[in-house]
């Protein structure tokens, strides 16, 4: 059966600007970093694109190294597009990023020009698309001068190939000499994409603030903590969860006991609010104005829709945030 999307779609999501760009983004956006590998189902990612697209998400961020295998999130996510999107696309921002490794030998990764413009024309070959909206490095590079990645990533604009330029994972410092090179270029640089939540609270020594200082939009990521700030650990570690596998990127031993004290503890401020921990976790990071969007991942469409919820309460009080703080602090 072929798709038509929610014609409700727009109306309930809330499309926030991005920096001083012109470019809006869905205060929730979809990362395909799991769940979209070879051994994932094709219907259920399908499912999921469907139901994010429904519920007003526009913005689908993927990079090339995501599968697994490296390069299956974004073949699957391309097959997606030409079944049921494909007279959609200039309704969807289409992100992906380079930066890690790929393939074997010394071009197969980091920020070298040789490096990036590889990467670009597989992904744009692999989603099959004519240009991505936003390309990203993925991580600094310590070894390559920071000028030749800044100028690769410029010169994909002027192509074509790219309409925005991001960076992810650099430090404040990293980032403030990436913007006056940027700014020297007129490089279209809009978006810094970095990790944050109620447990993870780097961002906030010097980054937000030069963002917010240099009309830059942020996107962050693991905004749930790896799921840890959602209501699945609440008693516990579940057998079926993430830590309970073999994730490399969260352990057992990661969540210990004092942590799921305070999930629960947040999870009590969270019923007085009528939300999920979820959704009181994805409005805590997009109080910050700076933040344009918040990613999730998803497996199923029903966490979808749960984490959508949050946007019908996206203010706290000062005793609310007050709390929060001293719970997590």
């Amino acid at each position: 059966m072929r798709y038509a999307p929610d014609k409700t779609r727009y109306d309930s999501m809330i499309y926030n600007r991005c920096g001083k760009s012109g470019l809006m983004l869905p205060a929730i956006s979809l990362g395909l970093w799991h769940n979209f590998g070879i051994e994932d189902s094709f219907d259920n990612e399908k499912a999921l694109i469907r139901k994010a697209f429904d519920l007003g998400i526009t913005h689908f961020d993927l990079a090339n190294n995501y599968g697994p295998p490296a390069g299956a999130a974004e073949e699957n996510f391309g097959k997606i597009l030409k079944q049921d999107f494909e007279s959609y696309r200039d309704e969807i921002i289409i992100s992906t990023k380079a930066g890690h490794l790929m393939w074997p030998g010394p071009y197969g990764d980091w920020g070298s020009k040789k490096h990036l413009t590889a990467s670009l024309d597989q992904s744009l070959k692999r989603i099959g698309l004519d240009y991505i909206d936003i390309f990203y490095h993925h991580r600094p590079d310590p070894n390559t001068p920071l000028e030749e990645t800044i100028r690769t990533l410029d010169l994909f604009v002027k192509q074509g190939k790219a309409l925005y330029i991001g960076i992810s994972k650099y430090s404040a410092e990293q980032t403030k000499q990436a913007i006056e090179m940027f700014k020297s270029l007129g490089t279209p640089f809009v978006i810094h994409q970095t990790p944050y939540s109620m447990f993870d609270r780097k961002a906030e020594e010097g980054l937000l603030d030069l963002l917010e200082q240099e009309g830059i939009g942020t996107i962050v990521f693991k905004p749930l903590y790896q799921g840890v700030l959602t209501n699945k650990y609440i008693n516990g570690i579940p057998q079926n969860s993430r830590a309970a596998g073999n994730s490399i990127f969260l352990k057992k031993e990661d969540i210990t006991e004092d942590k799921l004290q305070k999930v629960k503890e947040l999870n009590e401020i969270a019923k007085e609010r009528n939300q999920t921990l979820a959704e009181m976790a994805l409005a805590w990071v997009l109080r910050k104005k700076v933040i344009a969007s918040a990613l999730i991942g998803a497996s199923r469409v029903e966490q979808l829709e749960d984490n959508i919820g949050c946007l019908k309460n996206l203010s706290f009080t000062k005793e609310e945030l007050d709390r929060i703080e001293n719970i997590v602090s």
